[in-house]
């Protein structure tokens, strides 16, 4: 078993990422998980990830506040929608998305993703 308190968690720069800052809690240089790793990002208002696509699927988890997401499918459908506390979404691989904090409160969200 390994635990990461979060007062003890490092902090790391997401390219591309405005407004926000991002922990690492789990996997890669936080501990030992190799198959995955889990992260939470703190969005100040106006806070916002930049509208890319990955190679891995990922999972958005929000424990506080609300923020909007965008989605451009491989085949060019496009989505929005507001997750607000206690929700979440799974973006696929290829998929652009953004994620903004388009309110006036902080929001926490955790991310969920495989290593690469």
């Amino acid at each position: 078993m390994h635990i990461t308190r979060f007062e003890e968690a490092s902090t790391y720069q997401a390219p591309n990422h405005d407004d926000m800052t991002c922990y690492r809690l789990q996997g890669k240089e936080a501990s030992p998980c190799s198959s995955m790793w889990m992260g939470m990002s703190i969005f100040e208002p106006g806070g916002q990830t930049g509208f890319d696509s990955s190679a891995v699927e990922k999972i958005y988890f929000v424990v506080e506040g609300e923020v909007a997401v965008f989605c451009e499918s491989e085949d060019g459908l496009k989505s929005e929608a507001v997750l607000y506390k206690n929700d979440s979404c799974v973006f696929l691989s290829g998929e652009k998305r953004q994620l903004k904090n388009l309110s006036n409160e902080i929001a926490k969200v955790v991310l969920i993703m495989a290593s690469n």
